[in-house]
């Protein structure tokens, strides 16, 4: 049984067909029909259901997926696992919020750079559910996300910054009233995926507010467009590092019982990245708390 069977086995579990595992691990569909019959040859298994068109896993083959991402884990962070403490080198993918991406996270990752030179980090931008998705399946090391409502047990959830959810307007916008703005203005909705934006729809909706829904976006960058072109107003969350080119906006308070959003790090308990993970989590930390120039 090898390492190559195995990962073509989780590439089949997470793609749910032979072709488009095939493309997830560069090979065609006759090698990973091959390669599978070859795994349950070996192991005398029968792993998948071909009574239908597609072969899809029996409860055999999905039991052997949960024991082969443990295995592909132990065996991907062997060398990093062994390394010298001292020794931060190696490669960490990592995922991150969108709206991280023009701020925070480029402010961390310079300064990351001066005290981990060796460190190769890789970036997959994405929103929070799938993004603990992809911890959870071992496709990512770590994450900066918004505190998911319910964290799975085995992942922790370390602390960046708190960020409060306020309304934008045009600049030229005279109303400093929320509600108001709110009630008159068409509503630049936050996407309602993000677990940012089920936070906005419920402070919404416990207001009783009727609101004018113009369009829906994840994107905080182009949010803050489309309202600097006055063609409505939003509820975002205030960036703790504001990117390096902000529009010029109006920024309301939407009183004491306004939502915040909690943005972390999450990792897997058991990762043998930790040391290496500390030093980004205490990245990010500097990076939130140094105000808005990028240190030189």
């Amino acid at each position: 049984m090898s390492i190559k069977h195995l990962r073509t086995l989780v590439a089949v579990a997470e793609h749910r067909t032979f072709s488009d595992a095939a493309d997830a691990v560069c090979l065609t569909h006759a090698a990973v029909s091959q390669q599978m019959r070859a795994l349950e040859a070996e192991l005398e298994l029968t792993l998948f259901d071909r009574s239908t068109r597609t072969p899809t896993l029996n409860a055999t083959g999905r039991a052997l997926v949960a024991k082969a991402r443990e295995v592909l884990r132990g065996y991907d962070n062997m060398v990093p696992s062994i390394l010298d403490e001292t020794t931060l080198a190696g490669e960490v993918s990592l995922g991150a919020v969108p709206t991280t991406l023009t701020g925070l996270m480029p402010r961390a990752m310079t300064l990351l750079k001066r005290t981990c030179p060796a460190l190769r980090l890789s970036i997959r931008p994405g929103l929070t559910g799938p993004l603990v998705s992809a911890l959870k399946r071992d496709q990512l090391d770590a994450a900066v996300m918004t505190k998911p409502v319910v964290l799975p047990e085995n992942l922790e959830f370390r602390h960046i910054a708190t960020e409060p959810l306020r309304l934008i307007a045009s600049a030229e916008t005279a109303c400093d009233d929320p509600l108001e703005l709110l009630a008159t203005r068409p509503f630049i909705r936050f996407n309602r995926d993000a677990v940012v934006g089920t936070q906005i729809e419920s402070w919404v909706q416990e207001r009783k507010l009727r609101v004018s829904e113009t369009m829906e976006l994840d994107n905080l960058d182009a949010i803050a467009s489309m309202v600097h072109a006055d063609l409505g107003v939003s509820i975002v969350p205030q960036s703790c590092v504001a990117p390096a080119h902000s529009l010029p906006l109006k920024w309301l308070d939407l009183g004491p019982a306004a939502p915040v959003r909690h943005l972390g790090l999450a990792f897997k308990s058991d990762t043998p990245k930790a040391r290496i993970l500390a030093e980004i989590e205490q990245a990010l930390r500097d990076a939130a708390g140094t105000g808005g120039a990028m240190p030189e």
